[in-house]
């Protein structure tokens, strides 16, 4: 289900993993950990870029905390029409119609009936790729 988030420890987290921090689905981009002290716990230093609006967040937890991670639904969808940067587009499955931003990697790309790519995270849908075929 789109907007769905689970819990993972933060001593866990790898370069490339998904985490919320602010409310903003993120990848991380460095972890640094901090050895336990006499009488504290390890702390984790994460850095991450933010999916949608790749902007740097950086959070300090505890070793033993769990953060949130944003679970992603990808799908394919079909482009109906293009309009300068947002493109109409179909679900596959649902037949849904709505609009997408079209990505700057991909505005040379992307034409009409061509089957794209969109991941929904956090409610928040996002066009990827453009499929070949």
């Amino acid at each position: 289900m789109a907007g769905e988030v689970k819990r993972k420890g933060a001593v866990n987290f790898q370069v490339g993993n998904y985490v919320i921090i602010d409310g903003v689905a993120c990848t991380v981009s460095g972890i640094q950990t901090s050895k336990p002290g006499k009488h504290g716990h390890s702390k984790v230093r994460l850095e991450a870029v933010g999916m949608i609006d790749n902007k740097k967040r950086q959070i300090v937890v505890p070793g033993h905390d769990e953060l949130d991670v944003p679970v992603i639904e990808k799908r394919n969808a079909q482009v109906l029409n293009i309009s300068g940067d947002v493109a109409n587009v179909m679900d596959s499955e649902t037949y849904e119609t709505f609009d997408l931003a079209i990505p700057e990697d991909l505005k040379d790309n992307i034409a009409e009936n061509a089957t794209v790519v969109y991941w929904t995270i956090l409610n928040e849908k996002i066009m990827k790729q453009i499929k070949s075929g």
